[in-house]
């Protein structure tokens, strides 16, 4: 069986360390990319597990790299986990109508994290959660 991969979208070096080294401690092998154009080659060539996603970046919005992972045949099958600051209930509903299987908020702490990309992997039907108590599924 193969290491399972995941690609982390984020655009501030700190969090996007933060991210890997928590990943890593769950057993991901660890692909990065700082904005939404170089991630979505990095997605399609590396076809990982999962997606960490964050909203706010310089040159596509991760809500603009999600639809184009929705609708891509070959990458519409991958969970995408949205990591990001923006915590209105408006961004939480857009993200998650949006495809994301799960939407949670910064900082995330590790244990929040982790069941979000295991459940994410293994969803067959939608979850609910409350913010600040855990992780927000659609």
């Amino acid at each position: 069986m193969s290491q399972k991969t995941v690609v982390i979208v984020e655009d501030e070096f700190e969090t996007a360390e933060m991210l890997a080294e928590m990943m890593r401690l769950i057993g991901f092998q660890v692909f990065k990319s700082t904005g939404g154009k170089l991630a979505i080659d990095l997605i399609a060539e590396k076809k990982p597990n999962a997606v960490l996603l964050d909203q706010m970046m310089p040159d596509l919005s991760g809500l603009e790299v999600l639809d184009v992972i929705h609708n891509d045949p070959y990458l519409c099958h991958i969970p995408v986990i949205i990591v990001s600051a923006k915590c209105l209930p408006s961004d939480l509903r857009r993200g998650l109508e949006a495809g994301a299987a799960c939407y949670l908020t910064k900082p995330v702490a590790f244990i929040d994290l982790k069941q979000a990309v295991e459940q994410a992997l293994d969803i067959k039907t939608p979850l609910a959660g409350q913010r600040n108590s855990g992780p927000l599924f659609h």
